[in-house]
């Protein structure tokens, strides 16, 4: 099936890029890592493992003395069992500026937490497997990360949103240039934000599906979760309506047979992940200069929404797919300003006097 190859073709290309940093980067021992971790995470995942690793290493070999004489092809489980907890918090500290590959990194708490996360996971591997004595990566201690306001857009930003992007003209487009690419995509870059504001999925669930996807008779669509799971969503009228407008200019182009993609780049290729990160921006950067808007964003927007109308926290999480409740409580359930506000006022610490 077309839908299932984009995700496999995905997969086949971390995979390599996965091989590559482990016959180039990384000492030969985290091979039997990777294998043993391969049954329960995803390429993407692993991917994510792989880079960690490889600064972890450079980091070890560079800036750790008792490691000075230690290179990738000969690093073995005994020099990696003198690796302690000091020399891990070292390498939190040194995740504050750093160069890697003649490039300039500077990491946030979280970004920290999640690279301390892929060394827990290492470690804990290998004493499980009895190839090293102790676990020095269980004795740090995980950042604490502030929670953060969640960033979303209000009804009337949403408004001004879908208005700006369904306009015939945009005072922004500064050339002729600008203005003929921009109403070559306006059909395709409504369609995106509505789907996005209308359903909540995620930028790797729209960029994955096919025209095949949609059953516009139903009233709905098929979208691919993480980890490859598949679920069935629904749209609204409007949703279809854009969706529509979409598909129909397509077909007027003759792009419809041949091209599995629902949506399309101008160079009628798949449009990619980047791609609609950049139009997510550009639209809402006009409408909302101060709130850094991504499509992650407006996920957040309709899983407000949602939560708003059901006031039910488990329809929420069933819609946009998280396995996790709590992760839902924490970013949709929470009491709002608004909220927090009305009930201040209804506190009275003296009783009106009567006359």
């Amino acid at each position: 099936m077309a839908e299932e190859n984009y995700y496999a073709d995905r997969d086949k290309e971390n995979n390599l890029k996965i091989r590559k940093l482990l016959a180039e980067e990384l000492p030969r021992l985290c091979n039997e890592y990777f294998l043993g971790v391969q049954t329960h995470t995803t390429p993407l995942t692993r991917l994510g493992y792989a880079q960690d690793l490889c600064v972890f290493f450079d980091f070890l070999f560079k800036q750790i003395d008792d490691f000075a004489f230690c290179d990738k092809d000969h690093f073995t489980y005994a020099d990696l069992d003198r690796v302690n907890a000091t020399h891990i918090e070292i390498f939190m500290d040194y995740l504050s500026f750093y160069t890697y590959g003649g490039r300039e990194f500077s990491n946030s708490l979280k970004t920290k937490s999640r690279k301390l996360s892929t060394l827990k996971s290492f470690f804990k591997y290998y004493y499980n497997k009895d190839r090293i004595t102790a676990n020095p990566a269980a004795k740090v201690a995980t950042p604490k990360i502030k929670d953060k306001p969640i960033l979303r857009l209000d009804n009337e930003e949403v408004g001004e949103l879908l208005d700006l992007v369904d306009s015939d003209t945009d005072s922004t487009e500064s050339s002729k240039r600008m203005i003929s690419f921009r109403e070559h995509t306006r059909k395709r870059d409504l369609a995106i934000l509505t789907l996005f504001l209308g359903t909540g999925i995620r930028i790797s669930e729209l960029v994955g599906l096919n025209i095949s996807s949609i059953d516009f008779k139903s009233k709905a669509f098929k979208v691919t979760r993480k980890g490859g799971a598949q679920t069935i969503l629904y749209m609204t009228d409007e949703i279809i309506t854009a969706l529509r407008d979409y598909l129909d200019e397509r077909e007027e182009q003759k792009l419809i047979d041949g091209y599995p993609a629902l949506f399309l780049s101008l160079q009628k290729r798949r449009i990619t992940v980047r791609a609609v990160e950049n139009l997510v921006k550009k639209y809402a950067s006009i409408v909302t200069p101060l709130k850094n808007i991504t499509p992650h964003k407006l996920r957040s927007t309709f899983g407000t929404s949602l939560y708003n109308e059901t006031n039910d926290i488990y329809v929420v999480a069933e819609i946009l797919g998280h396995r996790d409740i709590n992760t839902t409580k924490r970013h949709y359930a929470a009491i709002s300003e608004q909220i927090k506000k009305e009930a201040a006022e209804k506190v009275r610490l003296r009783k009106d006097k009567k006359d």
